[in-house]
């Protein structure tokens, strides 16, 4: 069973992580939340998120992929964190899938991650100057560059989550937790 881990920050958009943390479950995929500290979070909009464990107690673990909710500021404490950086480059170095939404793939930028991808973001949530071998494909809702996978925001989750599904599972599974969503 594959295995995930998403890191929760204070601030986080409580919107993007529910919705990856409850597709990918709906695909048996095993998730892993980890609070910055030992805290319940408070998300953007005010929805406390209790965290199954901790990140320091998260990273004696191996997983397959991490997923950064996005959100402000919630965004911003994953970028301040070198823990959360040092997870993206190890990752990155064990040729692991690494993905981020909304104003998240900030912290995959500065963490090196984005150097020669395609990628896109929440409008306004990366400058581009900073990272200029960075293709961004802003129209799009989820880009998928290798083994990074980025969105754009709050309303491509669900796109987002059916994708890291497709990319951890197979087509099958991924089409079988859409139908169950009845989104068509």
């Amino acid at each position: 069973m594959p295995s995930v881990l998403v890191p929760l920050a204070q601030g986080c958009e409580e919107l993007e992580a529910i919705t990856v943390i409850d597709l990918l479950r709906r695909a048996d995929i095993d998730v892993v939340t980890a609070g910055l500290d030992d805290q319940p979070v408070k998300a953007s909009r005010g929805v406390t998120l209790v965290p199954d464990t901790t990140l320091d107690a998260a990273l004696q673990q191996s997983f397959d992929m991490v997923v950064l909710p996005g959100g402000l500021p919630g965004a911003d404490y994953l970028n301040d964190d070198p823990r959360i950086h040092q997870l993206l480059k190890d990752m990155a170095g064990q040729d692991k899938y690494t993905a981020a939404i909304c104003a998240a793939p900030k912290v995959l930028g500065d963490a090196g991650l984005l150097d020669d991808k395609k990628a896109t973001h929440y409008p306004g949530a990366l400058d581009a100057t900073k990272l200029a071998s960075t293709q961004f494909l802003l129209e799009q809702p989820v880009v998928c560059d290798g083994k990074v996978v980025t969105s754009r925001g709050p309303g491509t989750a669900m796109d987002f989550a059916l994708e890291l599904i497709g990319l951890l599972t197979d087509k099958a599974t991924r089409d079988q937790v859409e139908q169950g969503l009845v989104r068509t």
